[in-house]
């Protein structure tokens, strides 16, 4: 299918929206949160069974503006804007798409950055650990508030799709499938060891202050930075970043070896003040925390298979040939579970030299494995609703 096929529509100006929950929600950590906002979008039109919603769960640095514009003079799209929208795989002309910001984000949901109830001020470093388990559960909640027993479909790429995994067990009469891409079942110790190095350059960058430098009125602008700089390399591929930058030199005298930059340097620099100007530096240590800690399989005596015979949904996994962070195998990993708890479940494999951003990218077979498994959902909702 031509990349354009899908690229081709828009759904125009869209607005976020805000889900107040006003009681008491106990975390997996054994905090208690007296209540917590959601900020949401919505896209598409919910049916009258409320059977065609999807719900898109971000990865580490996303947040609920998956698609659109919020201006007529926006330049900048939602995240997944090439997935999401009229004729594109997650067609809002047959689907009603919710996508949110979790709770510990920094982009209006309650988090690091939200105050305290009893007013005492910003939550910052206080904030209790959140984990896959409390978002899904918190989603569950927004859904109630749409209307929305049964979910079509739940997506999500990468954290997202740890999310999409809990979904199915947590909620296995709220999921018709799941679409879990780029993911692990847990992270290896090398991924905790990268997000740990992250970590460790935001809290050690005197910034930081411990956590409370919005009550100093500054930033770590140098340590976050650099943790998107770590995590950005890790994202991408050794084949790719070679095609994309080589050794090019984007300043300076390489024979003389004087103040030499090469494209790639400058490359991450951008990414990295970018990222420290846009993202709270308490949320990204939360994040990383909630990544390393999801391993549904440890309440089970370490048997996935086991954790996995809880679902009923149908599963759609999904991973990419190039992605060293989340490997082939990592699914692989997670689709053998799922055969052998008996799951439906099958298995895309794609041919991509980008890494594990892949699940972000407009690759052509991509969409159209994701837009063929969908379609294939609304045929079958359709045909139930007949």
């Amino acid at each position: 299918m031509a990349e354009s096929a899908f690229l081709g529509t828009s759904l125009g100006v869209v607005a976020p929206q805000r889900f107040v929950y006003a009681d008491p929600f106990t975390l997996k950590c054994g905090e208690v949160l007296s209540g917590f906002d959601l900020m949401y979008e919505t896209y598409g039109t919910l049916n009258a069974s409320a059977s065609n919603a999807i719900l898109i769960c971000h990865a580490l640095s996303g947040h609920h503006h998956a698609a659109g514009l919020h201006s007529a003079d926006d330049d900048k799209p939602g995240w997944w804007n090439h997935c999401i929208g009229r004729g594109k795989p997650i067609d809002t002309e047959r689907f009603f798409v919710v996508a949110l910001n979790n709770i510990g984000g920094c982009h209006g949901s309650t988090g690091p950055c939200s105050m305290k109830p009893d007013g005492s001020g910003m939550y910052g470093p206080t904030f209790p650990v959140v984990n896959v388990e409390d978002w899904v559960k918190s989603q569950a909640r927004l859904a109630d508030h749409l209307g929305i027993q049964r979910f079509a479909a739940v997506i999500g790429g990468s954290l997202g799709g740890m999310q999409a995994l809990q979904w199915a067990m947590e909620f296995p009469d709220r999921v018709r499938s799941a679409v879990v891409i780029a993911a692990a079942p847990k992270l290896t110790a090398q991924n905790i060891a990268f997000n740990e190095i992250a970590r460790h350059a935001i809290t050690s960058d005197p910034q930081f202050a411990n956590g409370h430098y919005r009550d100093s009125g500054v930033n770590p602008d140098v340590g976050l930075a650099l943790a998107r700089m770590i995590g950005h390399v890790t994202y991408l591929s050794a084949s790719g970043m070679g095609k994309r930058f080589g050794r090019q030199i984007k300043s300076g005298d390489l024979r003389a070896g004087a103040d030499v930059e090469f494209q790639v340097q400058s490359y991450l620099r951008y990414q990295g003040q970018t990222f420290s100007r846009q993202f709270d530096a308490n949320t990204y240590v939360l994040m990383t925390r909630a990544l390393d800690l999801f391993d549904p399989a440890a309440e089970f005596g370490d048997d996935l298979v086991a954790a996995l015979s809880r679902a009923t949904a149908d599963f759609l996994v999904v991973s990419f040939t190039s992605d060293w962070r989340f490997p082939v195998e990592r699914s692989e990993e997670i689709a053998h579970a799922l055969l052998r708890s008996r799951k439906d479940v099958s298995h895309a494999i794609i041919e991509s030299e980008h890494g594990h951003d892949s699940f972000l990218l407009p690759l052509p077979r991509y969409l159209d494995v994701l837009g063929t498994y969908l379609r294939r959902i609304h045929e079958e909702i359709h045909a139930n609703a007949t």
